[in-house]
């Protein structure tokens, strides 16, 4: 017995040993759209003959290599490397699907066209749509809340600046001395420590929002959903709108369709928050959340607006659970039908809505396909929908809707999303919005920015917070805004056009993406490609694509824009393995 055993032990240690000469054999020449494929075939041939044997070809190649510590190769490896081996036995390494997975993994085969679908809409627009006027009434409060990243494990005195995916903690391996140790209230290296989110929503209730929005992300796994939700519960008095992240669910990003042939999904995320949410939504729209993929709407309290919130995870580019199927699916788990569905409630009634979601339409990890079909509802629902709202890139940004893309003007500005920042200070300084709503209209009339700063001493023992800028008292006299004007999507588009010609307005603006925590220097070229992703809330029209072989390992973009909120992940690995295998190719 113990013979055979060792037979098999010794097969297989070979049969790995193979596996991952030919993975690094086909890595070393990826560089292209049919190399991409080309790689994937081969990770094809290994996933076949098993999810184990993908997964330790896969790893010991991460590690040889050097691509990053070995902790972080096996653990994200291991976590998602099992979804990637589930697609690559399902799809065909020449088709459409594998081409949108290079594009997710290595920012390859970006170019294919839209696939024709048009959104079914169950009404015409109406012929006398309902005007909603400002009454001069003043205006409500409301705060946005997003990304918090709170890591529960976060240890104070631990080693700051690691080598893992997430620093602040106590690993084995972890220097006895620290070189840079974890402070009370968080590290710009590390994700926030439950201090800080405390400190974050008291400063929330003491500014009293008549309710609040929370654009996901607040940590993955069962007990840390349950604790952010009780975190708010507790320190917040007024209703709160929440909605799902890429990072609330483990692995990250991982929300299976609900066609995909697996017991794998997330179905313990929606369950979790049904019941966490219900205090502030209901029971009805808890049970949507549950029975909708997350998605849900419902009405707040009070007033003639109502909140749809969707899950945008199922168009995200790195939720590698939706490239197992050559079948083109253009609604993932329907969540665009049940967008429509509410805005038609809302519309029936007579009332307006507020989109809010994690993942902004005009990103480049947002797929092209879903983004557009978003746009044709938001173009058929363009009366009723007062307000989008989003975080997920960490940055204080908009993104501007036109009815006709052709023609970007002030007058064809139709929309905006705004995004907001992120507490984490991995980003910069950790910070939160706060509007100002006209009652009547539920149009924003100014945008405010509540920071902390992470560089004041008295950070680690009690942050402070305060205004760093309000956007109607900044950038209003830039564009002549009047008194009585809102934040309208002609004043967003109007300011774009001064950041074409202001140096001095743009490189105010590029400060304060970051909350001057974080500031990346930007170019002549960068600035164009920056003002045209405001004008991108469909992601077919921004300026973004990933330029292959360049920094790949950091996704890297004209923009600078890569992906803040991913960190270490599987295109983060794999690109990294490419990068690495030049390296040693070009080497002497």
């Amino acid at each position: 017995m113990w013979f055979a055993v060792l037979v098999t032990q010794v097969f297989a240690a070979l049969v790995s040993g193979a596996a991952t000469d030919t993975l690094l054999s086909a890595v070393q020449n990826t560089d292209d759209c049919p190399s991409c494929l080309a790689l994937l075939s081969t990770f094809q041939t290994i996933a076949l003959t098993g999810t184990d044997a993908f997964i330790t070809a896969f790893t010991s190649l991460c590690i040889e290599m050097g691509t990053d510590d070995p902790d972080v190769c096996t653990g994200i490896i291991g976590l998602e490397g099992p979804i990637l081996a589930h697609d690559l036995r399902m799809i065909n390494t020449t088709g459409q699907t594998a081409e949108k997975l290079c594009d997710a993994l290595l920012g390859m085969c970006v170019t294919h066209p839209i696939n024709p679908f048009t959104v079914p809409f169950p009404k015409s627009p109406p012929s006398n749509p309902k005007k909603f006027v400002s009454r001069g009434r003043p205006p409500i409060r409301v705060a946005h809340l997003s990304d918090v990243h709170i890591d529960r494990m976060y240890t104070v005195g631990s080693e700051a600046n690691c080598t893992k995916s997430i620093c602040c903690r106590d690993f084995p391996d972890s220097p006895a001395i620290p070189t840079e140790p974890a402070l009370p209230n968080g590290n710009l290296h590390c994700d926030s420590p439950i201090s800080l989110g405390d400190s974050m929503l008291e400063e929330v209730e003491r500014l009293n929002p008549r309710f609040s929005i929370f654009t996901g992300d607040g940590k993955e796994a069962t007990t840390d959903l349950k604790a952010f939700n009780e975190q708010m519960a507790s320190k917040l008095s007024a209703p709160i709108f929440p909605s799902i992240g890429n990072h609330d669910t483990a692995p990250v990003n991982a929300f299976a369709r609900s066609t995909s042939h697996t017991t794998n999904n997330s179905q313990f995320v929606f369950d979790i928050q049904s019941a966490g949410w219900e205090q502030w939504i209901g029971p009805t729209a808890a049970f949507e959340v549950d029975h909708n993929s997350g998605s849900y709407w419902a009405q707040v309290p009070g007033l003639d607006l109502r909140i749809i919130a969707v899950n945008t995870q199922y168009w995200y580019k790195q939720n590698f659970w939706l490239y197992d199927s050559d079948v083109f699916q253009p609604d993932p788990n329907g969540i665009i039908a049940f967008l429509v569905d509410a805005l038609q409630a809302a519309e029936d009634a007579g009332d307006r809505a507020w989109i809010i979601g994690h993942i902004p339409l005009g990103k480049e990890d947002t797929m092209q396909d879903q983004s557009n079909y978003y746009d044709q509802v938001l173009q058929r629902y363009i009366n009723t929908i007062a307000g989008q709202f989003f975080g997920h890139s960490h940055k204080d940004q908009f993104e501007i809707a036109y009815s006709n893309y052709s023609e970007q003007t002030a007058a064809n500005a139709v929309s905006v999303g705004l995004i907001g920042p992120a507490l984490t200070p991995s980003s910069g300084n950790p910070a939160f919005k706060f509007y100002d709503i006209d009652p009547d209209t539920f149009s924003v009339v100014d945008s405010s920015v509540i920071f902390t700063n992470l560089s004041d001493p008295e950070f680690p023992v009690r942050p402070t917070w305060g205004l760093y800028y309000s956007a109607r008292e900044t950038y209003g006299p830039l564009v002549g805004l009047a008194p009585d004007e809102p934040l309208s999507p002609a004043f967003w588009h109007n300011l774009t056009e001064v950041f074409a010609v202001n140096e001095t307005a743009f490189q105010m603006f590029n400060t304060f993406i970051s909350r001057g925590g974080a500031v990346t220097a930007c170019d002549a070229d960068c600035q164009n490609t920056t003002i045209c992703d405001m004008r991108a809330f469909r992601s077919q029209n921004n300026c973004d694509t990933p330029t292959p072989g360049l920094s790949l390992r950091r996704r890297a973009t004209a923009s600078h824009e890569h992906d803040a909120c991913e960190g270490s992940g599987l295109a983060y690995i794999l690109s990294g393995m490419v990068e690495a295998s030049r390296s040693r190719m070009s080497s002497p």
